[in-house]
């Protein structure tokens, strides 16, 4: 078998200035764009909040809250970071109780953590360019990557009588 060649090529831009003028663009001037991600955003949360969420609105709000922690360590937002760290609690509590339940149910404190994470990734949106939205992802897929993620476990039905009610 013929040994393989660690070279890749990198990619060519077709238009370099362009590309450059584009990363410095802030996310709001590209309006169809953050509309589209609000939308997703918000009716993902909406279905939370109504008890009907399912695992790609769940997706969803975790991208969301990978982005907001990302763009935190790149110093947007960081006078928010107790906002941010109850959300995502927030965020993997509803989750592992969904792993184990397969419903996604919200409870008081956790949606108002919720709300609060899904305002500051809208602000935070409003004030990013480009470039700072594809570094944040581009964080996120390297944390993915190195498996610096937080794991989703399945909580124990609390509500179900233990093995030592028996």
């Amino acid at each position: 078998m013929r040994k393989r060649s660690k070279y890749r090529p990198k990619p060519i831009l077709a238009n370099p200035v362009g590309y450059v003028l584009e990363s410095m663009t802030p996310v709001a001037k590209h309006d169809s764009f953050l509309i589209d991600l609000k939308i997703k955003n918000h009716l993902a949360m909406k279905n939370l909040t109504h008890g009907v969420a399912t695992k790609d609105d769940m997706d969803k709000l975790i991208a969301m809250n990978n982005v907001v922690h990302a763009l935190l360590r790149m110093g947007f937002g960081t006078e928010f970071k107790q906002y941010m760290d109850a959300g995502r609690e927030a965020l993997l509590e509803v989750c592992s109780r969904g792993a184990a339940t397969k419903r996604f149910v919200c409870r008081g404190p956790e949606i108002t953590a919720l709300n609060q994470l899904l305002e500051l990734h809208d602000a935070q949106m409003d004030v990013i360019t480009v470039k700072d939205m594809e570094k944040a992802v581009s964080l996120v897929e390297l944390e993915q990557r190195t498996g610096k993620m937080i794991p989703i476990k399945p909580k124990e039905n609390e509500n179900a009588p233990s093995k030592e009610d028996s």
